[in-house]
């Protein structure tokens, strides 16, 4: 890692002697985010707009930026607000994005904005199975908090650039905490009182389970196999109020409800005890029985909401960053709250556990006795159940909307576009693109995050994969007028200029952030809100008809989140080399829309692209 210091000479030890503040050290000589040049976020703003509204709205927009950018305008003095901030602050965005992306968004976390993540499913059939593997993993996550604590966690790169490590240090014991117009976090990961406990769930019961022995070392499996058999067989009556349902209800609501809750001290030490926790971990019970080709599917719908009321969604805390979930019929993945973190840390965090869960058992464990895990109690006052009963109905309303497939698309994985020379991101985007044009005639807005971890403290911006390069390839590809050749080439350019727009996103120079970043700064500075926010076509390039992710994995896993919009489609996908693994989602409750029609299409799609290029000679491009 010594590549990673920038004062040269001053860091020769090995990682294994923990210098105070290193993860400091390497933090603080990453750049800082950078404020983009309004006359480009501008340009390109209007180029973004081409492909998805008609000439006239165009035209209307072009003069509301021509008033925009006039010298000595409105744009000039929120531009320069917009510089004054990056100069004061560690990262002029990362406060603004975690608060309106974040915590002032109402809806609830579940569905609208957790992800969930499909692990592959294990061969276990029974509880003993299913505690050995619970075991086995909680030894990996605190292996991988090790880490974390002696900040030995190996610094990523990314195009031979060192990236920002942050998110790592958060998701461990921190928990996000309603408010009634804005939530917040709390984390305990650092300080004297640092987090010893694990939280347990098992038939909608909590339980807090200490992972660390008296010396510091931490549990090996073994012990917690132990430690789990016993919460086992003390919660095993299935008649318990599920207190944990409330967390999936509308912010708003659950503030309410949340305060209601922690009146009553027994409660508010209860539910202390699981913000505190460093993660929780979840012993569902086995999902009904399905047939092998819709099992994936279901699996995602239990890892991003539980599968209801009746099944394992009061068994979850969501407002926690990181929950495992592990079923007695060997289904299991995780879902996290998304306000600390975004999928790649928790992924490499996950890739490091299953990992750790192949090793067999190193040496003998301790053979003290250990404590009985503490079971968390809660007194349930008539109004706490009616928050309950409430939370449950509004629940079951979004499983029965939500409409999600899991599919592998077995056919070719990044192999196959990397032969072509051709970024296999923008050719899995661009086949995206192709099977929206064939099924709704038109282009729509398309959000792709980028990672802004070059910068300190760096989170996402937008990479918008709808171009007018990709408007014109989809529109040819189904024309009897354009040859192969011609097709060919107009999807080598969409590529290319999907490849160009990702380079510029991930250097801090995309257009969405900066532009939200205008935004916020006129409401800070109190002046009227520009017309440009107010424009038909701003709603228009911020309706995210397809909300899209690339999330790679050493594991054969998928992430998956829902739709942004009522009208839209959630899709996540992991390239592995021979396949590609896909989370489609969208609403039951949007007739447009339907998950299952939109992977037939984009796999379609995957495959017509393969044999244009099979079939034209490569271009001159």
């Amino acid at each position: 890692w010594e590549r990673e210091a920038r004062p040269s000479g001053l860091l020769k030890q090995t990682a294994l002697n923990k210098i105070p503040g290193r993860f400091q050290l390497h933090q603080e000589a990453l750049p800082h985010l950078p404020v983009p040049p309004l006359q480009q976020t501008l340009d390109r703003y209007l180029l973004a707009l081409q492909p998805i509204i008609s000439p006239e709205e165009l035209s209307h927009t072009q003069e509301l930026v021509a008033e925009f950018r006039k010298p000595g305008g409105v744009g000039e003095r929120l531009q320069k607000g917009l510089e004054r901030r990056a100069r004061k602050t560690e990262n002029w965005l990362s406060d603004w994005w975690l608060k309106t992306a974040y915590l002032e968004y109402r809806l609830p976390v579940v569905v609208h904005s957790s992800p969930g993540v499909v692990l592959p499913k294990q061969d276990f059939l029974d509880r003993q199975g299913q505690l050995r593997f619970a075991a086995k993993l909680i030894e990996g996550i605190l292996d991988f908090k090790t880490m974390i604590d002696n900040e030995t966690l190996p610094v990523e790169y990314m195009g031979g650039k060192p990236l920002c490590m942050n998110q790592y240090y958060q998701i461990l014991s921190s928990c996000r905490i309603p408010g009634p117009k804005r939530d917040s976090i709390v984390n305990y990961a650092k300080g004297k009182k640092q987090s010893r406990h694990i939280t347990v769930v098992h038939n909608f019961q909590f339980f807090e389970l200490d992972v660390y022995n008296s010396d510091g070392s931490p549990l090996t499996a073994d012990q917690l196999f132990i430690q789990l058999e016993k919460i086992w067989n003390t919660s095993l009556q299935t008649n318990k109020e599920p207190i944990g349902i409330l967390t999936t209800n509308h912010r708003n609501s659950w503030a309410k409800a949340y305060n209601n809750l922690l009146k009553d001290k027994t409660n508010k030490e209860s539910v202390r005890v699981i913000e505190k926790s460093i993660c929780t971990v979840c012993l569902d019970a086995p999902m009904p029985r399905v047939s092998e080709d819709i099992y994936k599917s279901r699996v995602a719908a239990q890892m991003l909401h539980g599968g209801g009321s009746r099944l394992n969604s009061g068994n979850r805390w969501f407002d926690k960053t990181l929950q495992f979930i592990i079923a007695e019929d060997g289904s299991c993945g995780l879902v996290y709250e998304h306000a600390p973190s975004e999928g790649p840390p928790i992924v490499a965090l996950l890739d490091h556990i299953v990992e750790f869960t192949k090793k067999p058992e190193v040496g003998k464990s301790p053979t003290v006795p250990l404590p009985m895990p503490k079971k968390l109690r809660f007194n349930i006052t008539p109004e706490i159940k009616n928050d309950i009963e409430k939370a449950k109905q509004n629940l079951n309303i979004m499983v029965e909307d939500l409409d999600i497939k899991v599919t592998v698309f077995h056919q070719f994985g990044k192999g196959f576009p990397k032969s072509e020379k051709i970024s296999p991101d923008a050719f899995i985007q661009l086949a995206l693109q192709l099977a929206y044009y064939r099924m709704y005639g038109h282009a729509c807005a398309t959000y792709e995050s980028a990672s802004l971890r070059m910068f300190r403290l760096g989170r996402t911006d937008t990479i918008r994969s709808t171009s007018v390069d990709s408007l014109k390839f989809v529109q040819s590809m189904d024309s009897p007028d354009k040859s192969d050749q011609e097709k060919a080439d107009l999807l080598r350019k969409a590529t290319q200029a999907h490849r160009e727009y990702t380079d510029m996103a991930i250097r801090g120079n995309a257009i969405d952030r900066h532009l939200l970043g205008l935004k916020l700064q006129a409401i800070e500075d109190l002046v009227s809100m520009p017309e440009l926010f107010m424009d038909t076509a701003y709603a228009v390039a911020m309706h995210f008809n397809l909300s899209t992710s690339q999330v790679p994995a050493k594991t054969d896993c998928v992430m998956c989140f829902g739709p942004v919009v009522p009208d839209g489609y959630g899709v996540c996908y992991n390239p592995m080399e021979e396949h590609i693994n896909f989370a489609i989602s969208a609403f039951n409750s949007c007739a447009d829309t339907n998950a299952a029609r939109m992977a037939h299409y984009l796999e379609k799609a995957l495959l017509d692209m393969r044999i244009l290029l099979q079939a034209a000679p490569k271009s001159k491009l």
